[in-house]
């Protein structure tokens, strides 16, 4: 005796003979569970694979501008713009924790500010308010303590001079990379959320199809957990190769991703923000899929089969 095209365990005597018509002709992959556990699990792994890169991509960049001071000069005239940023730069040597200091070439301030000032190479804007910029690099983080002690030594001979933590710019950003990781883990919630309900409803679908033949089952001394054992197995096999299509659909798209940002060098998307161990994570995703339908299946057909029978 089969259900769902598995063995059923029954007492040998009430076993029928191999040529004899299957009770329930139903063979696996034939509904549509494989296509919606395919679904969830490729939604989750994108989810996944994003909320990993854009972690990843904060993380470098706070790394980055962790010890990051800019110092602006901001002052029209540029004799007094120049004097002031070599001042700084004096005042600078031997200050505690600093790690490098040396000023942005005009050149390639007016190289950045081109597109937005409209102007060419060649074009005379020494005239134009763009302030003398230095990279300052501390070899502890940027705290307002620190900045405080720069501030301090910079002011007296540079009084046009505004101090920065470069973290402080992107501070905006970085908020909207944590909402963004979030937003990833709450979809990922519900994706599990919308698979625990979909297993527990195709079960209980099959076992409302199949109340007959589970109740004859009953009477040949299946117990029930034989019979949840049945549904589990073909919820184990649905679940694998929907979790395998799943798993490689997502990862696709995450490579496609990847390839869509590489020009903008963002790589919050890329394969290249993610590890080894974010590769296994996301490897990780299509087992727990299975374990979670399978599990889901076998506690929603006890469940059941206790109030049938």
């Amino acid at each position: 005796m089969t259900l769902f095209g598995l063995p059923l365990p029954i007492p040998r005597i009430f076993r029928r003979d191999p040529g004899d018509a299957r009770l329930l002709p139903q063979g696996h992959l034939s509904g549509p569970m494989p296509w919606v556990i395919a679904i969830m699990i490729a939604l989750t792994v994108i989810a996944a694979g994003s909320g990993l890169a854009l972690r990843n991509a904060a993380r470098a960049a706070s790394a980055d501008l962790e010890g990051g001071v800019t110092v602006q000069i901001v002052t029209a005239a540029p004799a007094e713009r120049n004097r002031q940023a070599a001042a700084v730069l004096a005042a600078l040597k031997g200050a505690p924790d600093l790690a490098s200091a040396k000023q942005v070439a005009q050149a390639d301030l007016e190289t950045l500010l081109a597109p937005w000032l409209g102007t060419r190479p060649g074009d005379d804007v020494d005239a134009l308010p763009i302030p003398a910029l230095i990279d300052v690099r501390l070899s502890a983080p940027a705290t307002p303590d620190r900045i405080a002690a720069l501030r301090a030594r910079v002011v007296p001979v540079a009084p046009a001079a505004r101090i920065d933590a470069q973290a402080s710019w992107l501070a905006p950003v970085f908020d909207a990379i944590g909402a963004l990781q979030w937003l990833a883990g709450g979809l990922i919630a519900t994706l599990a959320f919308a698979t625990v309900a979909c297993v527990l409803l195709a079960s209980r679908n099959a076992l409302g199809n199949h109340r007959e033949t589970i109740e004859i089952v009953h009477m040949l001394g299946g117990t029930d957990r034989q019979i949840a054992r049945v549904f589990q197995r073909g919820m184990a096999v649905d679940g694998a190769v929907g979790g395998l299509a799943g798993a490689l659909g997502g990862v696709s798209a995450l490579l496609a991703l990847g390839r869509a940002f590489a020009p903008l060098g963002s790589g919050l998307a890329g394969p290249a923000m993610l590890g080894w161990g974010d590769w296994l994570a996301l490897a990780a995703i299509p087992l727990l899929g299975v374990v979670l339908a399978v599990v889901t299946a076998r506690l929603t057909v006890l469940a059941a089969l206790r109030q049938m029978l």
